[in-house]
């Protein structure tokens, strides 16, 4: 596997049998192998897209001591801004070159005590800030519901087996901003390598060189999408879950060529989560005698504070 696939999720809410049936297996086979697609036919429009980046840009261009007013370290930056240098991948101890802010679920009032969740950080010098961001969060939100119907399909499950577990998920829509290089980095990358923690993450703003994901010989390869994709790779969760059938692949965003380093960049992922008692305990079908059971059972909650712990956002 040397490229990423391209699959359009127009085929798979088709009222047409065998389109549908070929978008299951072109996703399945694309995450078994590498882990990522690219995917076409998602719910963004042109305009929202456009308008998220003019305020994400707004926001990342307010003076620092603005910003760092919705910097909340008691909630382990799971809403609001984290600033520079503060996240370090796992074994990394330098911090990444980005700073970014988190958009979390959005609860009914009725039900927040249940989840618990922290609120949402309202930006108070730019009104459609938040309206903007809540609009990507659900259209981005009911684009992962289908990827994961046909994923649910190539694993024989019913095809609504993931919808209970991800509705009011525990998800989150970070806007990162990469600011320009003023120095050569000492180790630091824009993002180390990783793996995304969560069942399937949905990428905006991978349409030019700096996004690179290690396939099974251990090569880098550019991961570029075309204006009108969204990258969509499989999350730590789902790898779990399905016993490593379907791959949570390591990927990086490297520093640009030193005659790009004056340069901002900016990258939307969605990390799609399911709620935090979802047993990822591994599928029954996805093990046999060539592949026994690899991970211990686990609910997504208790990784979830692993892992952030891990990352240096929670502190032991």
């Amino acid at each position: 596997m040397n490229s990423i696939p391209s699959v359009d999720l127009n085929d798979f809410i088709s009222e047409n049998p065998e389109r549908k049936q070929h978008f299951v297996k072109s996703i399945g086979k694309a995450y078994e192998d590498i882990g990522f697609v690219a995917l076409k036919g998602h719910f963004l429009d042109d305009t929202l897209v456009n308008n998220l980046y003019s305020e994400v840009k707004n926001f990342f261009d307010l003076p620092l001591e603005v910003k760092q007013k919705y910097e909340i370290p008691e909630i382990a930056g799971q809403r609001g801004y984290v600033s520079f240098g503060k996240e370090s991948a796992k074994g990394k101890k330098e911090g990444d070159l980005k700073e970014f802010w988190h958009f979390g679920q959005y609860i009914d009032e009725n039900e927040k005590e249940k989840y618990g969740y922290p609120d949402n950080v309202i930006v108070d010098e730019l009104p459609e800030f938040n309206k903007i961001g809540k609009q990507t969060y659900q259209m981005l939100e009911k684009t992962a519901k289908y990827v994961l119907r046909a994923l649910a399909l190539h694993l024989g499950l019913e095809e609504t087996y993931f919808d209970d577990y991800i509705k009011n998920g525990n998800s989150i829509l970070r806007p990162i901003h990469y600011p320009p290089i003023k120095e050569e980095p000492k180790e630091a990358v824009r993002a180390a390598a990783h793996g995304d923690i969560n069942l399937i993450t949905l990428l905006m703003g991978a349409q030019g060189r700096g996004l690179q994901v290690q396939n099974h010989k251990g090569e880098w390869l550019d991961a570029i999408a075309q204006p009108d994709e969204l990258m969509v790779n499989v999350g730590d969760m789902l790898s779990r879950h399905t016993n490593n059938k379907l791959k949570s692949t390591i990927h990086r965003v490297v520093n640009p060529p030193k005659e790009l380093w004056g340069t901002s960049r900016y990258s939307i992922p969605f990390f799609m989560h399911p709620v935090s008692d979802m047993k990822l305990d591994v599928l029954e079908d996805c093990i046999d005698e060539n592949n026994p059971k690899q991970f211990e059972d686990i609910t997504a909650g208790e990784f979830l504070t692993e892992r952030l712990i891990e990352l240096g956002l929670i502190k032991k």
